[in-house]
Parts: structure tokens; sequence; C-alpha cells
């Protein structure tokens, strides 16, 4: 848990963007930006037609059974048991190729698991409703079979709605790739994407590309995208090449995902391995062409509710349990360096959205413009001995743990850093404004990892996207764990 230290890079210079025409989209005048509860049916409505259809199936099964005379608990507690099944199982995430066929196996396989837990349930808690093997097979397989022509007619229904209504899209890529996968998105309008640009940041923008008889405009970077976005109410965009390796691709992935645009990546074949932002997603297709959708690991809100809860519980605990420590700090801060024991600072967290930190003090700055652009003041003559011990074992950042509590800061994620640094970094160092997709932390995998002082920005902002990418909350246990473990050791910057 320490300040982080580095040489401050070089600013490289702004590169500025000549638009091209984006025309509006067809039906009617492009809005800024679409609603949010427009965006959330956007999103969600797909989910909730699976949702409906796998609940009528099994209520209809319910009616079949009628004979059998099981308890309409029963089903509650059915329903209860398949739409968690089916949404770990991956069942009702959107897909660009869906077929109820495909899904068959894996809805017959939970549908056994299902009543086979129902039977032996029955058989312990109401004998008198126990069901024998022959009820279960017949169930599970009625109940497969329904949920499976229940989302063939969904899936055929959503097909039909996307080639009368086509989502705007943008391809964003180059090369042969990209010019075929616009191709087949025009010549094949089943799949709901009508295309209407071409982002292509590093290639040759002086003749549109053409998606059938209609050319495309040709999108130079982020900001003409940004235009493209707002101006034709783009709902998709197709990566064909992994975000990482895309010119401005992370830049571009952040600006979609804030417009709440769903994204894919679709490639050729002998694409190589699955990217991080893809991972544990199933495979799909588009007209051929491997398809993968696209996150950011951020969009998990039952998860980083349990993490919000683990960070208001443990900082809670960690003010009460450190109270007599940071009352003794507190103490030799003001007889040491006299009056003004906790230092305030403005870092940015999560969105780029500004904060006050909390520390004790271990310097007076000679004013607030060395305060905000001084890198390290480690080694300054004007660290008193007792400041220098607040930092060299980090018990200088306890006051922060009320910054946890308030909802400004995680226990774990990146760190956070003044805005004038931010500004700094993000134009030196691709992917260092990507790390701010997550609250900022007391600690982070860059720091147990050894990435603290005078060490690379760069490798720093490398484990923090990874750290997102890769986000559980089993993650966040061992990184406390192990910078616990750090703080025997008397780190610290």
């Amino acid at each position: 848990m320490t300040m982080e230290s580095a040489p401050v890079p070089g600013a490289g210079p702004a590169t500025a963007v000549q638009a091209h025409t984006v025309h509006p989209p067809r039906s009617g005048g492009g809005a800024a930006r679409a609603p949010r509860a427009s965006r959330g049916r956007a999103r969600w409505g797909p989910a909730a037609q699976l949702l409906a259809a796998d609940a009528a199936a099994t209520a209809l099964v319910f009616a079949l059974l009628a004979p059998a005379s099981l308890p309409w608990t029963v089903l509650a507690a059915q329903a209860a048991v398949l739409l968690p099944l089916h949404a770990y199982r991956g069942l009702y995430r959107l897909s660009l190729s869906p077929s109820a066929l495909s899904e068959l196996p894996a809805l017959l396989g939970l549908s056994l698991l299902q009543w086979y837990a129902t039977m032996q349930a029955l058989g312990v808690l109401a004998p008198h409703h126990a069901i024998g093997w022959t009820v279960l097979a017949y169930a599970a397989a009625a109940q497969s079979a329904l949920c499976a022509a229940g989302r063939a007619a969904v899936y055929r229904s959503r097909q039909r709605a996307g080639v009368r209504r086509p989502a705007s899209t943008l391809v964003v890529g180059q090369g042969p790739v990209a010019r075929q996968v616009t191709a087949a998105l025009h010549d094949h309008p089943e799949y709901g994407l009508r295309p209407v640009g071409l982002v292509d940041p590093a290639g040759d923008h002086s003749a549109p590309a053409r998606s059938g008889a209609a050319p495309l405009p040709v999108l130079a970077g982020p900001r003409e995208a940004s235009r493209a976005v707002v101006q034709n109410s783009v709902r998709h965009a197709v990566f064909t090449a992994p975000v990482d390796s895309t010119p401005d691709g992370a830049a571009l992935f952040t600006l979609l995902d804030g417009h709440g645009c769903r994204m894919w990546l679709v490639t050729g074949p002998g694409a190589g391995a699955v990217p991080a932002r893809s991972a544990g997603s199933r495979p799909d297709h588009l007209w051929g062409f491997t398809a993968h959708p696209l996150h950011d690991g951020t969009r998990r809100p039952v998860g980083h509710a349990a993490k919000r809860a683990m960070d208001t519980l443990l900082a809670g605990l960690g003010l009460v349990v450190a109270a007599p420590v940071m009352g003794a700090c507190a103490l030799a801060v003001r007889l040491s360096d006299g009056p003004g024991v906790i230092f305030r600072q403005e870092r940015v967290g999560r969105y780029g959205r500004p904060f006050v930190l909390l520390k004790f003090r271990t310097l007076r700055p000679a004013d607030a413009q060395e305060s905000a652009t001084r890198w390290n003041v480690a080694s300054d003559g004007r660290v008193s001995r007792v400041g220098r011990l607040l930092r060299r074992t980090s018990l200088d950042e306890l006051p922060q743990l009320w910054n946890v509590l308030r909802g400004d800061m995680s226990l774990v994620g990146p760190r956070p850093e003044r805005p004038f640094f931010v500004a700094q970094f993000s134009r030196a160092h691709p992917g260092y404004q990507d790390r701010h997709r997550m609250p900022v932390g007391l600690t982070g995998l860059a720091q147990v990892n050894g990435l603290r002082g005078d060490t690379s920005i760069e490798e720093r902002a490398r484990f923090d996207n990874r750290y997102i990418d890769t986000w559980s909350l089993w993650q966040d246990a061992c990184v406390l764990a192990r910078t616990a473990g750090s703080l025997f050791r008397l780190g610290g910057s």
C-alpha cells in the first residue's frame, strides 16, 4: 500500500484528424445519444424473451404432469433453480448465430440435473409426492423439447425483426477481413447488423469502403467514430482484430462501451488464441467467421455488489481495529511537524471522476502547485523522521480506509493518481486511461508484484488492466493476503 513513484514521461503530441462525412440513419435524424432506458431494453430485451420462453416451458411441463399430483410449490422451486442454471451455462447471452438445436444438449443435461435433484428432495421431504425414474425421464425430455421449441420461436422472431429494423454497426479494422466482414453483413441481413462506417485508424482513407453498392465512410479514429456513433445511433461494433493489436483499439473499446454498444471480435481462420476480453465466452460465427463477444470485465453487477460489501465490511472493521494506531500516528505527526495532521489531495477515480484522498501528512509542500505536480518526495529533506517512518511502514495511508468506506476507493484496484500525471501518462502510455474502468484501490496487483517506487508506468498499467480483465473476488482476497505479508517487509515510498 504505497504511493507510486517513477520518472514522468514526456507528453506526446496530440494528433488532429479531419472528419469524413457521416450520414444520419435511414429512419430519421440521429439523436445525441440513445436514452438510458432504450439502451437497457436493447441490452436485456433478448434475454427477457428467452427467460419467458423457459418459464413457459417449465409451467407447461407441470401442467402435463398433473396426474402425478405435484404441488405448485415445486414449480416455483423448479423455476428458481432452472433460470440461474441456464444463466450460469450462458444460455441467455446474445449470439450472432443462435441455434436452439445446438443448445439442446445443454438444455437436456440441465433438465436431467434439475429433475434428479427434485426427485431426491421429494423423496426426503415429501414422500407422498415422490416421483420415479420414468416420470423423471419424461419430465426432463419434455422440458428440454419445449425449451428448445420456445427458443427456436424467439430466435426466428428476432431474426425477422433484425431484417426489418437492422441495428447500425461500425466495423473496426483494416485489410481483407474487414472488407469481407462488411460485405457479409450487407449480403446477409438476417444478422440484423447494418454497417454504417469502417473505422480504420491506420489505413488509407482516400477511398471509401463499400458495402454492396453503397459506399461507407472510412473513419480515422476515436474522434470520428464518436461522431458516427452519435449521428447513426450505433448499437454494435465488430472488431476484425484483437483490441490490443488495433491502432487506438483501447480508446475505441472504451468509447464504444461507454455508448452502450455491444462489441464482437470477428476473425478469419488461424487467428490464434482467444483474447482476454472475450475469455470464457462460447465461440460464435458470422457467416463462417469466428466470432466472440467482447467485454471489459466490469459489467458484473452481482460480483461488484459483493466487492463493495466486502470493502465496506473490511474498511469499517479496519478503522475500528486501527483506531489506536491511527491515534498514535496523528499524535506523532502533530508533535513532530505541527498542525495539519491529515493531508488532502485530489486524485482521479473510476471513470475519471476526481475525489479527495486522505493521508497522514509526512511533508508540508511549499504550495498547492507543488503538491499537484511534484512526483516523488521520498528523498526530500523536508520529510521528518516521523514522516519517513510512516511512509516506510505505509501507516500514512491508513486514513484511506475512510475513502474506501465512503466509496471513493476500493480495497483492491489500480492505485489512484493526480490529474496532472493522469493526463501525462494517458498521452505517453497506451492503455493507461483504460485502467480507470474499475474503482481505484488502496492496494493492487501491480503493487504486490513490486511495481511501486521508481518503476515502469507502462508495466503498472499492464498489470492494472490485467487485474480488471480477470477480476474475481478470489483475486482480491489473494492481493489483500499478499499485501498483508508485504507490510512486514517495511516497503513504502
